[in-house]
């Protein structure tokens, strides 16, 4: 199980980070992503980082305000955050798969992954 905290009300250039910590097992040999999904709009790619920690992708539009990492140790993907703007406003989600290969890869489509959190709600706004 995965499960999302971090989330909150954040003015625009403000600074959020977020936790996705697993229970009942470990986190090491799952590649971890983060989804988005704001009102109205389809769920997409953020974020995702590989099983070593040395892969990391980023969807356009957060490159360069969002770094994604991992503790291993403390079973636990984080996603920093910065620069946000309104349209980060979005429940964030992070995922990944049960199943191989999909477990190791880092995808981009939501519907290859079938292990959610519940999502944490971000608001950027004055």
């Amino acid at each position: 199980q995965l499960a999302e905290s971090g989330g909150g009300l954040v003015q625009p250039g403000g600074s959020l980070r977020l936790s996705c910590a697993a229970s009942g097992s470990r986190l090491e040999p799952y590649a971890v992503g983060w989804f988005r999904q704001a009102p109205g709009k389809e769920r997409e790619f953020v974020s995702c980082i590989g099983i070593g920690g040395d892969l990391t992708t980023y969807a356009d539009s957060v490159k360069d305000r969002f770094t994604i990492s991992r503790d291993n140790a403390k079973n636990t993907v984080y996603l920093r955050m910065n620069s946000l703007k309104p349209e980060d406003t979005a429940v964030y989600y992070c995922a990944t798969a049960s199943q191989m290969p999909v477990q190791v890869l880092c995808v981009r489509d939501k519907d290859e992954l079938d292990v959610w959190g519940q999502g944490t709600l971000v608001t950027v706004s004055s």
